[in-house]
């Protein structure tokens, strides 16, 4: 939940142009050379190690939320509050408090490192089989793969180094490749990480996904690269919906490769009747559960997170601020359980607090919470909710005065209406750390990838070997007890329903912050979000009214991408010549 802060130096810059014979040609003081690595396996295994340290600073975590409209943040009336400074549009090269902005230089020291472990890989003088080789250099790839990945999804096209080089390089001639430039090298790293055999870069680690590189992460990595570059904000043309759409169906294709056997699935343990939970568990499974039970995770980062201390209920022992909550209009975006319906199609004001209803949904605004997409219940924590699906006969009271009542001035109370449920386990406190995990990759991604890529190049119904757009949706949507999209939509109906189901899908897994802006969304999301005030009246019926919160500043284009710190662009701009600095910042 710790916010980061960009800081770029321009020795990390400098240290990704240092051979690994000149920048150890030192003389002995105790230090080891690369040399000397390589010609021992136990270091040369440390080494690639060491490239897998950078993950790090890529581990997901909850505080992206805050920053798109997904939730509002109780902190927001914090003196100092970095949501608040966000939000009034005050973020600047020098202080832009989004998490992972100051991933630059921790992503070009893994690429540094991992470019070094592969120029000398080959010639290393130690005792290994062909295939440990070959799996060594299929993890380098696949990090160098993501770590780019990482860095283009916030600052664009970004400098492609792909080799160490020498001391003394001319730096003047340093650029910043473009955005699909750097896609392409994203999937040519990931196809000589595939190069190897099955057995030598296994497609599933059993229970070792936390962190560990595979043949499925290298797959999910090329679809949601070429998903990227398909999509508005960097379509120029070198890569097509077409080839998102071929992309992301062979990595469907390729990771479950047997007919006898299933690698990657959507995690589905309990009866239908139960869906909510299934749609619960998934992110409570340990790394020693995945290989009983979750085939869905890909790659999974970090450890547990501490939903019941910062984004918790203020009755919870030693939690200390109810963090992100869930929006009204993220609340909205539930469908009907019963039949697929939308609750809500629009809004007669500009303020979206006057719903227009969708009496054909079954929806009752009285009764608000009713009904609702069972993966609203695992997602949200609202007034009347059963703290546990199952056991405990604890209720949630949001409304004025309730236990855990809205409170606009308190930020260890919600301040939206609604608390943050999803990860989080209703007995989880200080001596109970029973949180979950937010997934960096999942299978439910890459079907959704596949969903958008052929609606837009083939259309919603048309097979693209076994599977359609509408297909892939509609397995995402049986894991979790929904109704089909209708067949034979048009092509804009299907995208508009789709990135409803996104947004349902993978919300609070950081995927919304880069999704709207990727669309080319941003004015359309982002200008404001609004909660719900309830009130309980005498007869303990509840009147609900929505209220708009004060317009957000941070629509303007210049938010599409993160900026490089100033005074590093400064100092790039006095060695190269060019302003690698972001637009409007």
């Amino acid at each position: 939940m710790k916010l980061h802060y960009i800081k770029l130096s321009l020795f990390i810059i400098s240290s990704l142009l240092v051979s690994c014979t000149d920048m150890l040609d030192l003389q002995k003081d105790g230090r080891i050379t690369f040399d000397e690595i390589f010609k021992d396996r136990d270091q040369t295994r440390a080494y690639l190690n060491s490239c897998f340290v950078n993950l790090s600073s890529i581990t997901p975590n909850l505080d992206m939320t805050s920053y798109c409209d997904e939730s509002q943040n109780a902190e927001v009336t914090k003196s100092g509050s970095p949501y608040s400074d966000w939000y009034k549009g005050q973020a600047t090269a020098e202080w832009f408090p989004v998490p992972e902005s100051d991933i630059w230089a921790s992503m070009f020291e893994g690429i540094r490192k991992c470019n070094v472990f592969l120029a000398n890989i080959d010639e290393a003088d130690i005792v290994a089989t062909a295939d440990e080789i070959a799996d060594w250099k299929s993890q380098a790839y696949t990090l160098r793969g993501l770590y780019y990945l990482q860095l283009i999804k916030r600052f664009g096209g970004v400098p492609l180094v792909l080799k160490p080089l020498a001391v003394g390089a001319d730096l003047s001639n340093f650029k910043r490749a473009t955005f699909n430039e750097c896609v392409t090298s994203i999937l040519n790293d990931c196809d000589s990480a595939l190069m190897s055999s099955s057995t030598a870069f296994p497609l599933y680690n059993g229970s070792k996904t936390n962190g560990m590189m595979t043949r499925a992460v290298c797959y999910a990595i090329k679809s949601e690269s070429i998903l990227y570059a398909a999509s508005p904000l960097w379509n120029d043309g070198t890569y097509t919906w077409t080839d998102a759409m071929n992309i992301t169906k062979q990595a469907i294709d390729s990771l479950n490769p047997s007919t006898t056997r299933t690698y990657y699935a959507l995690y589905s343990k309990k009866p239908a009747v139960d869906v909510a939970q299934n749609t619960y568990e998934l992110f409570h499974l340990t790394t020693s559960d995945v290989a009983r039970q979750d085939k869905e995770t890909i790659l999974q980062l970090g450890a547990k997170l501490q939903v019941w201390k910062y984004a918790g209920m203020p009755d919870t022992p030693d939690m200390i601020s109810a963090g992100p909550n869930p929006t009204q209009d993220l609340v909205d975006a539930y469908e009907m359980v019963g039949n697929g319906e939308a609750p809500i199609t629009g809004y007669n004001d500009a303020d979206r607090l006057n719903p227009v209803i969708n009496n054909a949904s079954g929806y009752d605004p009285k009764n608000p919470y009713v009904g609702r997409d069972p993966r609203f219940y695992a997602t949200i924590y609202f007034n009347g909710a059963k703290q546990n699906l199952s056991g405990t006969e604890k209720y949630v009271q949001t409304y004025v005065g309730g236990a855990a009542g809205i409170d606009q001035t308190d930020f260890t109370h919600t301040c939206t209406g609604y608390y943050l449920r999803k990860f989080n386990r209703w007995n989880s406190s200080k001596n109970n750390e029973a949180d979950g995990y937010i997934r960096l990759f999942r299978y439910a991604e890459v079907l959704m990838n596949f969903a958008e890529a052929a609606a837009n190049a083939v259309g919603p119904d048309v097979k693209v070997g076994n599977l359609s757009a509408r297909d892939a949706v509609n397995l995402v949507r049986a894991r979790a007890g929904m109704p089909n999209f209708p067949s034979q939509m048009q092509k804009d109906a299907f995208l508009k329903k789709y990135m409803n189901e996104r947004r349902v899908e993978f919300a609070f897994e950081g995927q919304r912050y880069f999704d709207v802006r990727r669309w080319k969304l941003l004015k359309d999301t982002e200008s404001f979000v609004t909660g719900m005030h309830i009130v309980k009246n005498e007869d303990g019926t509840f009147t609900y009214n929505r209220f708009k919160f004060t317009d957000r500043k941070t629509t303007d284009d210049k938010y599409y991408l993160f900026p490089i710190n100033r005074d590093e662009v400064n100092k790039c701009l006095s060695v190269t010549g060019l302003n690698w600095q972001n637009p409007g910042w």
